[in-house]
């Protein structure tokens, strides 16, 4: 009987070491629409890849596994919203890899998360991406055009590059400076979820969003479990949330940081479709 469940015990140690390995290790792709009356007709299909919080993650060699996800997807735009290195254990060379390989497949644009602006090396690493391709954004927007019609892309910098104010009014400040006074359908990259009332406040139509690596540990019926700057059970860990003309898409992302492991929640690759709705 001892042997028995010793036995018992031996074999559920594998099962759940293999389930963990596995929601660790095995890229999920999340296929989402975006529909609005508000989106140009020339962008009816058009498709964004969402790559977030890669912390320095390598699935397979050079990240094989990763671009292999993102050509399947085969998006016309690819956007990066933040902490694609750890400023723990940080290892820019994973990202300059990741990078070249992306561009490859759809122009790149990338926005900063908290642990970027936390590297002494900031400066340089954002010179090199430039000169591979990689399109930044700090707080700034650019327009994206199809058959003469426009969206427009904005990207904001995580709020801890600018700790003189609070991050809400740091954030307030960094959308004033960064959306145009008039625009079409607005896309905004940005790390922060739990800013979402500040994105709707300031009128934009989609966020892609990210941080909260969808909430670490999941839970049946509850969901995320802890998530940076939301604390206990987050609002925003996963998935799309709504709120009048604004829609938020948050990653779980690809990566870890201070907590190593993920539970029930595997990396996450988010391809949208953006779906013209109107007559």
């Amino acid at each position: 009987m001892k042997r028995y469940k010793w036995m018992v015990l031996f074999i559920s140690i594998l099962i759940v070491s293999a389930w963990l390995y596995r929601g660790n290790t095995i890229i999920e792709t999340t296929a989402l629409t975006i529909q609005s009356d508000h989106i140009p007709e020339s962008f009816d299909g058009f498709k964004i890849a969402q790559v977030s919080d890669l912390h320095n993650a390598v699935f397979g060699k050079d990240n094989h596994k990763l671009i292999e996800a993102l050509e399947n997807a085969e998006p016309d735009l690819i956007v990066v919203t933040g902490d694609v290195i750890d400023s723990r254990r940080t290892d820019v060379d994973v990202a300059y890899r990741f990078f070249e390989a992306a561009k490859s497949i759809a122009p790149v644009y990338y926005v900063t998360g908290n642990h970027e602006a936390r590297l002494d090396v900031y400066a340089t690493f954002e010179s090199r991406i430039e000169d591979i391709g990689i399109h930044v954004l700090r707080n700034t927007s650019i327009e994206l055009t199809k058959n003469n019609e426009t969206v427009t892309l904005t990207g904001v910098d995580d709020p801890l590059f600018q700790q003189a104010l609070s991050e809400e009014a740091t954030m307030i400040n960094q959308l004033g400076r960064a959306l145009p006074e008039e625009s079409n359908y607005t896309i905004l990259l940005s790390h922060r979820p739990e800013h979402f009332s500040l994105y709707e406040q300031a009128g934009v139509d989609l966020v892609f969003s990210g941080h909260a690596h969808g909430g670490q540990v999941r839970l049946p019926f509850i969901g995320g479990l802890i998530a940076p700057h939301q604390g206990w059970l987050p609002q925003y860990t996963s998935g799309k949330y709504a709120k009048d003309e604004t829609t938020m898409v948050v990653s779980r992302g690809l990566g870890n940081s201070l907590f190593p492991i993920r539970v029930n929640n595997p990396p996450e690759l988010i391809v949208v479709t953006l779906e013209h709705s109107g007559e």
